[in-house]
């Protein structure tokens, strides 16, 4: 089961998110938005984390567990770049990218997880 989490598309796009995540983040200077900037921080990176850590699982049923929590730290990256937004602790431009792309990844967290759910389930179908 264990791969290259390294050669997986959602893999890449999740490290490179989370990357530019902590890059828009650490701009923010404000003492009162500094739960907010460590929040966005840690929501990314758990993101390819998980892929990672999962990706090094038993089998694919376990895998898929670890991209569900991948796909729940999407949505919380998501929140937290609308907050941010609408805080103005992050400028408008640079939180829309960033949602375009954490829906992006989300969206291809779900492929996966589709891709999985129904190679387990061809598996586990009698022979025809």
């Amino acid at each position: 089961m264990a791969g290259d989490f390294r050669k997986l598309n959602v893999w890449k796009k999740g490290h490179a998110l989370a990357v530019r995540v902590d890059k828009v983040a650490s701009t923010i200077r404000t003492a009162r938005h500094i739960s907010l900037k460590s929040q966005l921080v840690r929501a990314a990176m758990s993101i390819p984390a998980n892929i990672a850590e999962g990706r090094h699982q038993e089998s694919e049923r376990d895998f898929a567990r670890f991209l569900r929590y991948s796909v729940n730290s999407a949505y919380e990256l998501e929140y937290h770049l609308l907050v941010s937004q609408d805080v103005g602790a992050i400028p408008d431009d640079e939180a829309s990218s960033m949602l375009a792309e954490a829906i992006e990844v989300r969206k291809m967290l779900h492929g996966l997880l589709n891709t999985l759910n129904r190679g387990n389930s061809t598996k586990s179908a009698p022979a025809q």
